[in-house]
């Protein structure tokens, strides 16, 4: 070899060689989102309060041990499908079309084309992405008896919907190149799961098939919403173990490859129905716990620790960004659950669709090894939908400014690079209630929206709480009408008028 072509293959080695260096250095990232878990379901969080602990979730309180714990972290909404669009675009409800939801699998997503999605930014990123789990973001099918046309929701009954394919509004859609989704988790129509688009039978006999009462109690459940079509072996208990399967295959086969991964985990715990698995990963499962809704915690539990087992067995344990919060707060459904006395909203008032703070306060774990200090909390207020700016700032990517308007980036706070946030309040969205929230310092201010009013423009405050002398939101303690505070009120009311009507950007990516 001359020096000339040996000079042109060093330079080409060299290029090569720090390109790959950069691509490995990228951290793989993963995002867990527990379905309707509270702060009071995380034993951590209750021994923070010294509350009782009936049930341990210790692969869940390790995470408190590897990396940071924010203890003043909130969902986007109360409501699942609404925090859902919140976390996957970094935008606020308001700022949908359909803000208070999208909450059928049938339903048209209001997701646009260019819109950024996590799937999307951190494509950009050069990431290799995946999607796993629960959508509830709305997905079209095609129409059975005219395959050309798309199939419309219908109130009463949909049977005439090609089962087939996701033809468009699923997670291939919007950034993921591998996805293996539930439309609308465990608890509604399709009964049935999609890899990649395509249906993905249960068992190697499976057909569509009417799902009804009469089907569910014959395996030992309860219908939760609408009867619907489905796969004819469809049992929300075995849903979890399929999940989480196919996170650590994707975990495993990912990490013999040099471009980082991205990958998007959505379970279907803790949603009722509440069908455990009967075991997971050599652990025994369902009837183990005081109550049904407590098994499902525990599945939970099993299926983050068997992800950051895979983590470590494939040796990539040390380069991944994981994080772990809820898309809404816990639930108050089971009486067995009460009569233990396990709290899901630890020492909050109210649960899952309500504007208090046991309805969108949630757990939020982040861990790095080596890059963010183990054993950390952080006390600033956080909101789900900051974890598209985050993980975008971890991959090295910039989001443009018309995009993910109000994710905040949590990475300088998570490396101690910045010690307070620059946001000046929180807005959150509640329930079907039709309240809105702004949090600002201590002080919280609940807001009705009038329900009749299509424009959301007519509102009134209902209630204020300063959050640090009535953490439980005591009605006692509500201020919104004693005259000593009503510059508060108008303060907070204002302040969440015009953010939300100028439609300003409240994150900050960079």
């Amino acid at each position: 070899m001359n020096t000339l072509s040996y000079k042109i293959f060093l330079g080409i080695f060299l290029f090569f060689g720090v390109l790959n260096a950069q691509q490995t250095n990228k951290p793989n990232v993963i995002v867990v989102l527990a379905d309707d878990i509270g702060v009071g379901d995380i034993s951590h969080y209750r021994k923070m309060h010294k509350g009782k602990v009936v049930l341990e979730t210790p692969n869940i309180d390790k995470l408190a041990d590897y990396g940071v714990t924010f203890t003043n972290a909130h969902a986007p909404a109360a409501l699942c499908a609404t925090s859902r669009y919140a976390i996957m675009t970094g935008n606020n409800n308001y700022r949908s079309p359909l803000p208070w939801g999208v909450w059928s699998g049938y339903a048209t997503s209001v997701i646009t084309k260019k819109q950024a999605t996590l799937g999307r930014v951190m494509q950009a990123a050069n990431y290799q992405t995946a999607f796993i789990g629960k959508w509830h973001l709305g997905t079209s099918f095609a129409k059975k008896s005219d395959p050309s046309s798309v199939y419309q929701l219908q109130r009463k009954s949909n049977i005439n919907v090609d089962l087939s394919k996701i033809i468009d509004g699923g997670p291939t859609q919007n950034g993921f190149e591998y996805s293996f989704t539930l439309p609308s988790g465990i608890q509604n129509e399709p009964y049935s799961a999609y890899e990649n688009d395509q249906w993905y039978p249960l068992k190697k006999d499976s057909e569509i098939a009417f799902i009804d009462n009469v089907f569910m109690e014959r395996i030992g459940a309860t219908l939760e919403k609408k009867a619907g079509l489905g796969d004819s072996n469809w049992n929300p208990s075995k849903i979890g173990p399929l999940l989480v399967k196919k996170a650590t295959t994707y975990i495993a086969k990912k990490a013999k490859e040099k471009k980082p991964f991205f990958m998007y985990y959505c379970s279907q715990a803790v949603h009722t129905p509440h069908m455990a698995s009967a075991e997971l990963n050599g652990v025994k499962i369902a009837g183990t716990t005081p109550s049904r809704h407590m098994d499902m915690i525990k599945e939970l539990d099993v299926q983050v620790g068997m992800m950051i087992q895979e983590l470590k067995k494939q040796g990539i344990y040390e380069n991944t960004v994981f994080i772990f919060t809820s898309d809404n707060g816990g639930l108050h459904v089971d009486g067995d659950t009460w009569n233990v006395g396990h709290e899901p909203s630890d020492i909050y008032r109210g649960k899952k669709n309500d504007p208090y703070e046991g309805g969108h306060r949630v757990p939020f774990f982040a861990v790095w090894p080596h890059k963010i200090q183990a054993k950390k909390s952080i006390a600033i207020p956080t909101l789900g939908l900051d974890i598209m700016a985050t993980i975008a700032a971890a991959a090295g990517y910039k989001i443009p400014n018309t995009e993910a308007l109000d994710s905040y980036n949590l990475l300088p706070l998570l490396t101690g690079k910045e010690k307070k946030s620059e946001r000046k309040n929180i807005l959150i969205q509640g329930g079907t209630g039709r309240q809105v929230v702004i949090v600002e310092g201590f002080w919280k201010l609940i807001i009705q929206i009038d329900k009749k009013d299509k424009t959301n423009q007519k509102r009134t405050p209902i209630a204020l709480f300063n959050l640090k002398t009535n953490p439980s939101e005591d009605e006692q303690y509500n201020f919104v009408e004693v005259k000593k505070y009503q510059k508060k009120v108008q303060s907070l009311f204002k302040a969440y008028n015009q953010t939300r009507d100028s439609k300003v950007m409240t994150g900050k990516q960079f």
